[in-house]
């Protein structure tokens, strides 16, 4: 058995997802093997994703590792930061730029500090509910440049507690033992598979430790950083899965 694991945007969903791709897909599974994605979205929009799309994978890790569900919702696996970080976290943020931020955890809420029309998940530091714990919490800035102040400043002041992945202009926020590459070995330990049974495949910088781990493959429109590091490189989902089988 080998195990394909995908990242979502700018990967498995660079160009669309069309019928040649669910076809090579299904072949893929039709010879015993694994697909799924690893992704930095939270389990919630994954699910809406594999249903709306028709993915058809055999498991979903979001949250950029901390969160392994099964296609249903059943969640086998994930790493939960400490609740009391939350505020003083977002505090920071919001003093250093960031206007939102979305928290993952048992429920979603938006802190949107935007002066424009509110909805329901949206709050402000004033008014947002306790916070047990959080999966991850997530940000996004106007340009790279920018997210990658952020991302360095949140590194220093909460590094040994936490771990910013940047992607473009998009901070992950998730425990500092959690990444992509991370949630894989508990992937392995769940499945019942080797190190070796993974082939990984992604395009920006949070999926690095993946593919640095893992054989891997960049895909052509990847970062050059994620390139450089990659076993290999692909246009694309269906031309990799041809090559590997």
């Amino acid at each position: 058995m080998k195990i394909i694991a995908s990242d979502y945007d700018g990967t498995l969903n660079h160009g669309g997802i069309d019928e040649k791709k669910r076809n090579a897909i299904k072949l893929w599974q039709s010879k015993g093997n694994l697909f799924g994605i690893v992704s930095g979205r939270g389990g919630a929009d994954l699910l809406e994703l594999h249903e709306s799309k028709n993915l058809g994978c055999d498991f979903l890790v979001g949250c950029n590792g901390a969160v392994i569900m099964k296609p249903d919702g059943t969640i086998l696996d994930e790493s939960r930061c400490d609740g009391s970080l939350a505020r003083p976290l977002l505090e920071f943020i919001f003093g250093i730029g960031c206007e939102w931020a979305k928290v993952m955890t048992e429920f979603k809420c938006v802190l949107d500090l935007r002066d424009d029309e509110r909805f329901e998940d949206e709050f402000t530091l004033e008014t947002v509910p306790e916070i047990p714990y959080f999966n991850q919490i997530s940000t996004i800035l106007p340009d790279e440049k920018e997210a990658e102040r952020v991302t360095s400043a949140i590194r220093e002041k909460f590094g040994d507690r936490l771990n910013p992945l940047q992607n473009g202009q998009c901070i992950d926020i998730v425990s500092a033992d959690i990444n992509k590459a991370a949630g894989l070995y508990k992937l392995l330990e769940i499945v019942g598979a080797d190190y070796g049974d993974i082939i990984t495949v992604g395009d920006n910088i949070n999926d690095t430790h993946m593919i640095a781990e893992f054989r891997s493959y960049a895909m052509e429109n990847a970062v050059q950083s994620i390139k450089d590091i990659a076993t290999d490189i692909t246009p694309g989902i269906t031309e990799l899965i041809e090559k590997e089988i």
